[in-house]
């Protein structure tokens, strides 16, 4: 027991290795060597032009992603693709997934989404894509996401009735002194979004976010971790160098592995 209270265990260790990276992209931001985003970025297909192609496919993905949803009960837990870095409880919900790259492509279920994997392997600097498919009524609580190294970017697949409601949506506080205070009740003061099919939006998911489908059919999201842009060279050689070093850790392995459905 005393020895474990000295030294941290290595899961303990790797988050502390992630936040100390996080703070040099932090630092960066404060510097303005780098572009802090707003809560939702939507002029971005100038840095990521192959998004503008993905959109433009989006019938086809939607159609893909209506085959998967047949197979639902088979598919992963987010908890089970790593959702455990995103602290606070917010995987005790009927939240799957379907991934399609985790540092590389899960080529199983890329097999069963050829245009969509197509799509995806014209994107350089993707690192996650899956589709997150949330279920009625459920809310995944406030939380902050684990790389300032990415952007997130969410394409809306499957959003009942294209959100004529308003009864699906997603919030971030982009405050930087509010995110310091790592206090959940301020996601209150955040923008929020609507999705909408065929819509993208792009956010930095190291803010304090969450986000409710309160309808009461499934809501679908194909979700992108996507390589940052336009930094400094010497920040750039760094990402890439952290980045390459993350493919190489057994728990994206692990990741990938746990992401191919469970047979009948």
């Amino acid at each position: 027991m005393r020895k474990s209270l000295v030294r941290p265990g290595r899961k303990g260790r790797k988050r502390a290795v992630v936040r100390a990276i996080d703070d040099v992209y932090r630092l960066a931001e404060r510097r303005g060597w780098i572009q802090r985003l707003p809560a939702f970025e939507r002029d971005y297909h100038r840095e990521y032009p192959q998004l503008g192609d993905l959109e433009d496919g989006y019938p086809l993905v939607r159609e893909e992603c209506l085959r998967l949803l047949a197979i639902k009960d088979r598919l992963p837990d987010l908890e089970a693709l790593g959702g455990r870095y995103t602290a606070g409880g917010v995987n005790a919900i009927e939240w799957k997934t379907f991934a399609l790259k985790i540092g590389g492509f899960v080529r199983e279920n890329c097999a069963q989404c050829p245009g969509t994997a197509g799509f995806l392997e014209r994107i350089p600097g993707l690192f996650t894509a899956f589709f997150s498919v949330l279920d009625a009524r459920q809310y995944i609580r406030p939380h902050w996401g684990y790389y300032k190294g990415f952007v997130r970017y969410h394409l809306g697949v499957t959003i009942p009735d294209d959100n004529a409601h308003r009864l699906c949506r997603l919030r971030v506080n982009a405050d930087p002194a509010q995110n310091a205070c790592r206090d959940r009740a301020l996601i209150e003061n955040a923008e929020t979004y609507y999705w909408r099919n065929g819509e993208g939006v792009m956010f930095d998911d190291t803010n304090l976010h969450d986000a409710r489908n309160d309808s009461d059919e499934v809501r679908v999201v194909l979700f992108l971790d996507l390589y940052r842009r336009s930094m400094p060279l010497p920040l750039d050689a760094f990402n890439r160098i952290s980045l390459a070093l993350a493919r190489l850790d057994g728990s994206v392995r692990r990741m990938h592995d746990a992401a191919i459905p469970r047979p009948n």
